[in-house]
Protein backbone atom coordinates (compact mmCIF):
# COMPACT_ATOMS: atom_id res chain seq x y z
CA UNK A 1 0.00 0.00 0.00
CA UNK A 2 2.84 2.34 0.92
CA UNK A 3 4.55 1.69 -2.43
CA UNK A 4 1.30 2.36 -4.30
CA UNK A 5 0.90 5.73 -2.57
CA UNK A 6 4.51 6.66 -3.40
CA UNK A 7 3.93 5.66 -7.04
CA UNK A 8 0.77 7.79 -7.27
CA UNK A 9 2.51 10.71 -5.56
CA UNK A 10 5.46 10.39 -7.97
CA UNK A 11 3.15 10.38 -10.99
CA UNK A 12 1.30 13.47 -9.71
CA UNK A 13 4.55 15.36 -9.06
CA UNK A 14 5.90 14.33 -12.47
CA UNK A 15 2.71 15.44 -14.20
CA UNK A 16 2.78 18.77 -12.34
CA UNK A 17 6.42 19.45 -13.29
CA UNK A 18 5.81 18.33 -16.89
CA UNK A 19 2.84 20.65 -17.19
CA UNK A 20 4.88 23.70 -16.20
CA UNK A 21 7.92 22.66 -18.23
CA UNK A 22 6.07 21.94 -21.47
CA UNK A 23 3.45 24.68 -21.15
CA UNK A 24 6.09 27.41 -21.55
CA UNK A 25 5.60 28.94 -24.98
CA UNK A 26 8.19 30.64 -27.16
CA UNK A 27 6.34 33.90 -26.61
CA UNK A 28 7.31 33.96 -22.91
CA UNK A 29 10.35 36.13 -23.64
CA UNK A 30 11.41 38.83 -21.26
CA UNK A 31 11.84 42.11 -23.11
CA UNK A 32 14.49 44.38 -21.66
CA UNK A 33 15.02 47.95 -22.76
CA UNK A 34 18.38 48.18 -24.51
CA UNK A 35 20.95 50.75 -23.45
CA UNK A 36 21.21 53.68 -25.86
CA UNK A 37 17.63 53.86 -27.16
CA UNK A 38 16.78 57.14 -28.84
CA UNK A 39 13.44 58.69 -29.71
CA UNK A 40 12.39 59.47 -33.29
CA UNK A 41 13.00 63.14 -32.50
CA UNK A 42 16.55 62.39 -31.39
CA UNK A 43 17.07 60.35 -34.57
CA UNK A 44 15.94 63.34 -36.66
CA UNK A 45 18.36 65.59 -34.76
CA UNK A 46 21.24 63.21 -35.48
CA UNK A 47 20.20 62.91 -39.11
CA UNK A 48 20.01 66.70 -39.57
CA UNK A 49 23.38 67.17 -37.84
CA UNK A 50 24.90 64.85 -40.47
CA UNK A 51 23.57 66.97 -43.38
CA UNK A 52 26.65 69.27 -43.68
CA UNK A 53 29.01 66.28 -43.76
CA UNK A 54 26.82 64.50 -46.26
CA UNK A 55 26.68 67.59 -48.49
CA UNK A 56 30.47 67.93 -48.37
CA UNK A 57 30.92 64.30 -49.42
CA UNK A 58 28.22 64.36 -52.08
CA UNK A 59 29.32 67.70 -53.58
CA UNK A 60 33.00 66.75 -53.76
CA UNK A 61 33.19 62.97 -54.19
CA UNK A 62 29.92 61.20 -55.07
CA UNK A 63 28.35 63.38 -57.74
CA UNK A 64 25.94 60.90 -59.29
CA UNK A 65 22.19 61.38 -59.58
CA UNK A 66 20.49 60.48 -56.31
CA UNK A 67 23.59 61.34 -54.27
CA UNK A 68 25.56 59.10 -51.96
CA UNK A 69 24.18 56.48 -49.63
CA UNK A 70 22.97 57.65 -46.20
CA UNK A 71 21.69 54.39 -44.78
CA UNK A 72 21.93 50.61 -44.97
CA UNK A 73 19.02 48.25 -44.39
CA UNK A 74 19.39 44.65 -43.22
CA UNK A 75 16.47 42.25 -42.85
CA UNK A 76 15.76 40.61 -39.48
CA UNK A 77 16.51 37.12 -40.77
CA UNK A 78 19.79 38.30 -42.32
CA UNK A 79 20.81 39.96 -39.02
CA UNK A 80 19.86 36.94 -36.89
CA UNK A 81 21.67 34.59 -39.28
CA UNK A 82 24.74 36.82 -39.25
CA UNK A 83 24.81 37.10 -35.45
CA UNK A 84 24.53 33.30 -35.10
CA UNK A 85 27.20 32.79 -37.77
CA UNK A 86 29.55 35.38 -36.22
CA UNK A 87 29.12 33.96 -32.72
CA UNK A 88 29.94 30.46 -33.98
CA UNK A 89 32.93 31.71 -35.96
CA UNK A 90 34.19 33.68 -32.93
CA UNK A 91 34.00 30.52 -30.82
CA UNK A 92 35.96 28.60 -33.49
CA UNK A 93 38.60 31.36 -33.42
CA UNK A 94 38.86 31.09 -29.62
CA UNK A 95 36.86 34.22 -28.74
CA UNK A 96 33.69 34.96 -26.82
CA UNK A 97 31.67 37.36 -28.98
CA UNK A 98 30.25 40.27 -27.02
CA UNK A 99 28.94 42.61 -29.66
CA UNK A 100 29.16 44.09 -33.12
CA UNK A 101 30.96 47.25 -34.25
CA UNK A 102 29.45 49.19 -37.17
CA UNK A 103 31.92 50.89 -39.50
CA UNK A 104 31.39 53.43 -42.27
CA UNK A 105 33.09 52.45 -45.50
CA UNK A 106 32.87 53.03 -49.23
CA UNK A 107 32.70 50.62 -52.13
CA UNK A 108 35.54 50.99 -54.65
CA UNK A 109 35.16 53.35 -57.61
CA UNK A 110 33.73 51.74 -60.74
CA UNK A 111 33.49 53.08 -64.29
CA UNK A 112 34.80 56.47 -63.20
CA UNK A 113 32.14 56.90 -60.49
CA UNK A 114 32.79 56.94 -56.77
CA UNK A 115 31.44 53.94 -54.89
CA UNK A 116 28.53 54.36 -52.52
CA UNK A 117 29.08 54.81 -48.80
CA UNK A 118 28.23 51.66 -46.88
CA UNK A 119 27.96 50.52 -43.28
CA UNK A 120 29.45 47.16 -42.41
CA UNK A 121 29.42 45.07 -39.24
CA UNK A 122 32.39 43.38 -37.57
CA UNK A 123 32.03 41.07 -34.55
CA UNK A 124 33.82 42.03 -31.34
CA UNK A 125 34.87 39.89 -28.42
CA UNK A 126 37.51 38.70 -26.01
CA UNK A 127 39.63 35.62 -25.57
CA UNK A 128 38.21 33.91 -22.46
CA UNK A 129 40.42 34.18 -19.36
CA UNK A 130 41.73 30.98 -17.82
CA UNK A 131 39.56 29.63 -15.04
CA UNK A 132 42.54 29.91 -12.66
CA UNK A 133 42.95 33.62 -13.32
CA UNK A 134 41.91 35.61 -10.26
CA UNK A 135 42.35 39.13 -11.56
CA UNK A 136 41.59 40.71 -14.90
CA UNK A 137 43.68 43.71 -15.87
CA UNK A 138 41.44 44.39 -18.84
CA UNK A 139 39.16 47.28 -17.86
CA UNK A 140 37.61 47.61 -21.33
CA UNK A 141 33.82 47.22 -21.20
CA UNK A 142 33.56 45.67 -24.64
CA UNK A 143 35.95 43.54 -26.63
CA UNK A 144 37.94 44.55 -29.64
CA UNK A 145 37.36 43.51 -33.21
CA UNK A 146 37.88 39.78 -33.69
CA UNK A 147 40.76 39.26 -36.13
CA UNK A 148 39.98 36.95 -39.05
CA UNK A 149 36.20 37.09 -38.37
CA UNK A 150 33.87 37.72 -41.31
CA UNK A 151 31.95 40.99 -41.40
CA UNK A 152 28.54 41.77 -42.89
CA UNK A 153 27.98 44.26 -45.72
CA UNK A 154 25.64 44.59 -48.66
CA UNK A 155 22.63 45.97 -46.86
CA UNK A 156 20.06 47.64 -49.09
CA UNK A 157 20.50 51.37 -49.63
CA UNK A 158 17.88 54.00 -49.11
CA UNK A 159 15.51 55.02 -51.87
CA UNK A 160 16.79 57.25 -53.19
CA UNK A 161 20.23 56.61 -51.67
CA UNK A 162 20.33 60.19 -50.34
CA UNK A 163 16.99 59.91 -48.49
CA UNK A 164 16.95 61.37 -44.97
CA UNK A 165 15.39 59.84 -41.87
CA UNK A 166 12.63 58.74 -41.79
CA UNK A 167 12.24 56.87 -45.07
Amino acid sequence: MKNLLLLILGILIGAFISYFYFSKSDTDVTITTPKGLITPEQAMTLDKAYNPRYKLISDSIVTRKGGDNRSSWYGLEQMRNYLNYAENQAKDLGYTMDGVRIYLGAHPNQNGQAGYTTMFLIPTGNIPKAAASMFSLNMQEEGGDIPDADGLDMGSQGYPPSANYPQ
